[in-house]
């Protein structure tokens, strides 16, 4: 049955190149050329870093977790072979920056040996726990994007999925993995898409693949057929850059234009690549972590080939096996339109490593002087999302990014059409990303100011709670030592006014004395001089007394008789001084 199609805006038509790599089968690069070494970065997706749960000595399985899942989204990561490690420490990553990053590093010892392995039970689990199950065996999407795709199954707004798209377009140059993939094993693909149907209740499945692999879509279609998957449907597409791209291939399947700033899910439609269908299948029904992928090594090599690669391999190792020629100069990870340049071919293979491209001057040549822009317009016409680019261009290059994000920069696929057939040959891209960057670090900043404002205002509030806290600490404590003096002294009263009447202590005399009939005067407001203040300053007077009543002259047992005469004359001024001063009291 023929689907109907529909056409996306913009698009290319480049040199595809695809020949060379898709010829042989899929090669196992760890069993080829067993690595000494692997360094696994802990960060492997979009999202946070995982933390890690081994140390330098311990001893690990293959499958086994050694990074954690740090947050709401990020991935679990698992070491790709058994063997010992060596060292958790910063290493290059596979980036244009040519930052460090946390890696477990790990030899392997040679026997490759499994953790223990069981089926995860996820149609008798709840969608939450499949989706931990999914997490935790660091399933990511590995068409490039490496979003953690536990957080992408769900039924959307609706409770269901009207379309389940299967991304196998494979639109860039060069890159053959998931072609490979299709053709060697369709069954694992199609397993994995009816696990994604059932978990997002999708009504439907469309395998989307370009028409330039008819290998892949006969070996699907067979597939299908042999395994009785139910509403899955191959449909070829026309060839054009990048049918790959999600939006582009939902929009040529279904029709549906999904607008700036939506989700595809508002419209009942999710996309997944079919490397992350396999590797979900394999999560779920052999209990398989994600420790490998396919990689295409292609470019200015003998042999262009696809290899399974343990995530943690070396590029150089990789590329070795496809036999480099002398003149190759760069190593881009992905293909020649979207793909970055490696800061060294040491960096290790990651979930987003598609492709491993070896470039020199001749294949790459230098690009010509960049002109200005002429307004052609012809960028417009080739961007599959429908931008300004040119708009968006000059106010990233006059670094006015408040007016860039108003023509939708965030939009912006990083395709590379618009540099593509521009005329001035203006590197657009180069500039977008740019300005992306520097909207991204502002807003870094701002989060940082800002929790730094919450910071600094939670401290005040504590310090104010604390202020009162001791206020009212220091107020019962007064009020306490008030209530002390206050039985002290009636009690002083009590004893004087028994001292001072004898006679009325008879054989209950005690209890009289201490509870004598109330007169007039006892009824009275008790006089000025014994207030609570009074009684607070004479209570501490007195202290002051006991204490210096108690200090004992110092220095003196070695005094001339002069010396002591002067001592006792000072010591009879001071009596004086303290008999006059009771006297005038």
């Amino acid at each position: 049955m023929l689907r109907e199609l529909f056409n996306f805006h913009g698009g290319v038509k480049p040199a595809y190149n695809k020949e060379a790599s898709n010829g042989l089968p899929i090669a196992d690069a760890f069993t080829l050329a067993p690595p000494a070494e692997l360094a696994i970065p802990l960060h492997q997706s979009i999202g946070g870093v995982p933390h890690p749960l081994v140390k330098a000595g311990d001893r690990v399985l293959k499958g086994q977790l050694i990074g954690a899942p740090d947050g709401n989204v990020t991935s679990s990561v698992h070491a790709s072979t058994s063997g010992l490690v060596k060292a958790l420490e910063p290493r290059l990553m596979p980036h244009t920056s040519g930052l460090e990053a946390l890696c477990v590093i790990l030899a392997p010892d040679g026997k490759d040996e499994w953790i223990e392995r069981q089926p995860v039970l996820w149609r008798e689990m709840s969608s939450d726990a499949v989706r931990d199950a999914l997490r935790d065996a660091g399933v990511v999407g590995l068409g490039g994007a490496v979003f953690p795709s536990y957080l992408k199954i769900s039924p959307g707004k609706k409770g269901y999925l009207d379309t389940l798209v299967i991304n196998g377009a494979e639109c860039e140059p060069f890159i053959t993995c998931d072609d490979l993939q299709m053709r060697e094993r369709p069954e694992c693909i199609l397993r994995g898409a009816g696990i994604l149907r059932d978990l997002t209740q999708a009504k439907q499945v469309l395998i989307g693949i370009e028409d330039n692999k008819p290998e892949a879509i006969a070996a699907m279609r067979a597939a299908v057929i042999a395994t009785g998957e139910a509403r899955i449907e191959i449909v070829p597409v026309p060839t054009r850059y990048p049918a790959g791209g999600a939006k582009q291939l939902i929009r040529v399947l279904t029709g549906i234009e999904v607008p700036h700033g939506k989700r595809s899910t508002d419209y009942g439609v999710q996309c997944f690549n079919t490397g992350t269908a396999c590797a979900v299948y394999e999560a779920l029904e052999l209990g398989q972590p994600l420790i490998s992928r396919i990689v295409t090594v292609a470019g200015n090599v003998a042999q262009p080939r696809n290899y399974s690669v343990r995530f943690g391999t070396s590029m150089r190792e990789l590329i070795a096996l496809a036999g480099p020629k002398p003149d190759s100069d760069r190593v881009i990870m992905g293909g020649p339109m979207m793909g970055f340049r490696m800061p060294a071919d040491t960096v290790p293979v990651v979930k987003a490593t598609n492709c491993v491209l070896v470039g020199s001057k001749l294949m790459f040549p230098p690009p010509p002087p960049e002109m200005p822009c002429i307004r052609c317009g012809e960028c417009a016409k080739a961007c599959p999302a429908d931008l300004a680019p040119f708009e968006m261009y000059w106010f990233s290059k006059a670094k006015i990014f408040g007016k860039a994000q108003e023509y939708n920069l965030f939009d912006c696929i990083e395709c590379g059409c618009c540099a593509y057939v521009c005329p001035s040959r203006i590197p657009l891209v180069d500039y977008y990303r740019f300005a992306k960057s520097e909207i991204w670090a502002r807003e870094n900043e701002k989060a940082a100011a800002e929790a730094a404002r919450e910071r600094y205002e939670f401290r005040q509030q504590r310090e104010e709670r604390e202020k009162i806290e001791k206020a009212a600490k220091l107020a019962a404590k007064a009020a306490e030592t008030k209530a002390k003096l206050a039985q002290e002294e009636a009690a002083k009263a009590a004893a004087a006014a028994a001292a001072a009447d004898p006679e009325k202590v008879g054989a209950g005399g005690t209890a009289q004395a201490a509870n004598p009939p109330a007169t007039e005067a006892q009824t009275t407001p008790a006089p000025a001089a014994t207030d609570d203040k009074l009684a607070l300053i004479a209570a501490a007077q007195a202290r002051a007394a006991a204490k210096k009543a108690a200090v004992a002259p110092q220095n003196t047992e070695q005094l001339t008789p002069a010396q002591q005469a002067e001592v006792a004359k000072a010591e009879a001024r001071r009596a004086l001084a303290e008999k006059l001063e009771d006297g005038a009291a």
